[in-house]
């Protein structure tokens, strides 16, 4: 199997960056630009960045993202990008108006600008859409073509975002190494098509060092709405090098036991990286990780505010058969958990859960 990495073509990054958002549409079209945004950022944001666009004389049209990326949405969004006759998509906002315009740009087949105004996942920078109903149903992975042309971000705009988004993303970043070392250990299938790399397992490294560095004052900066250095690190680590991790290094058993918890309606309110977090302290557990190792990931939970037990993602009191329907759903034919370096079963799953659930409480 070959060795595969993807990454986005460029990353942006720095205080003010969405005012320059025009200069990379121009660079990439010469029609226009095409704007699928979410409803905050219309209201807060999009002044700022029309202004730039008007100055440069290059035409933007906003569309105000109706809230699912879903192929009703997707499908309605190509058709009005023709009659502008636009050339270059940008997605500014959250995750389902960003993964909406990756895919309008794979069916469109335009260049694609994303522009996140929160730094709670990896996804930016990957080539994935997940696609839902219009009632916001899971319904199918669309593997994009290639990753974005350009990835911004406007570290203001992250410092004014919600505190528990931000931690979320530390929470899917933490993962990042472990499973990129599981699946480079067994030889496991990334996201991106083929085995692991030695350079995507170094960044997935750095990924985590960076954490357990910068996270607490990254937090204590996004509490206070102001970016320091150490927010600054944590933005690129929670978006870019975790998007280089996960998606060229590969997911193990922290994703599978988050898709695996989902089944359960308790957890529905919290995140996906406050979840991951979870699912992370259970693969420790599963491959019988060193208790330092387990430790220092234990401590970095509870320093930044992840979750650690069951009760804390809400599922106090759980009963042993409705854990074991998460289990088995973790291990589910085609789920990552399988790019773990040992065959692993459901009631290997369980166990793992209810052992990391006494040790973080």
């Amino acid at each position: 199997m070959d060795r595969v990495i993807y990454s986005p073509m460029k990353y942006v990054q720095g205080e003010g960056a969405w005012q320059r958002l025009h200069e990379y549409a121009a660079a990439l079209g010469q029609k226009g630009a095409y704007a699928v945004a979410g409803p905050h950022v219309l209201e807060h944001y999009w002044s700022d960045v029309e202004k730039g666009f008007k100055e440069a004389n290059f035409p933007l049209h906003a569309h105000r993202f109706a809230g699912e990326c879903s192929m009703n949405e997707i499908n309605r969004i190509v058709n009005e990008l023709r009659e502008e006759n636009c050339d270059v998509i940008i997605g500014i906002g959250g995750g389902k108006t960003l993964d909406t315009a990756k895919a309008v740009g794979f069916y469109a087949n335009l260049p694609v600008i994303i522009a996140p105004s929160i730094a709670s996942t990896d996804a930016p920078c990957s080539a994935l859409s997940v696609i839902y109903t219009d009632e916001g149903a899971f319904e199918s992975y669309l593997f994009l073509r290639n990753n974005p042309n350009v990835v911004l971000v406007d570290t203001a705009v992250i410092a004014r975002s919600p505190v528990r988004m931000l931690v979320a993303g530390m929470g899917d970043a933490l993962a990042t190494y472990y499973e990129a070392r599981a699946c480079f250990n067994s030889g496991g299938r990334t996201t991106a098509g083929g085995r692991s790399s030695l350079s995507a397992l170094a960044v997935a490294r750095a990924c985590r060092d960076s954490l357990f560095k910068n996270g607490l004052r990254a937090k204590l900066a996004a509490e206070a709405k102001t970016v320091s250095s150490a927010l600054d690190d944590i933005v690129e680590t929670n978006t870019y090098m975790s998007g280089i991790g996960f998606e060229s290094g590969g997911l193990a058993a922290a994703h599978a036991i988050h898709n695996g918890l989902t089944v359960l309606p308790g957890v529905h309110h919290a995140m996906h990286g406050e979840k991951v977090s979870f699912g992370l302290l259970a693969q420790l557990v599963l491959e019988n990780a060193p208790q330092d190792e387990f430790k220092q990931v234990l401590d970095f939970c509870r320093e930044v505010g992840l979750p650690t037990n069951l009760a804390a993602l809400g599922l106090t009191d759980v009963s042993d058969g409705d854990l074991m329907k998460a289990a088995r759903a973790a291990c589910a034919e085609s789920e990552t958990i399988h790019n773990m370096p040992f065959k692993v079963t459901p009631e290997a799953v369980f166990s793992a859960m209810r052992v990391a659930d006494r040790l973080g409480s």
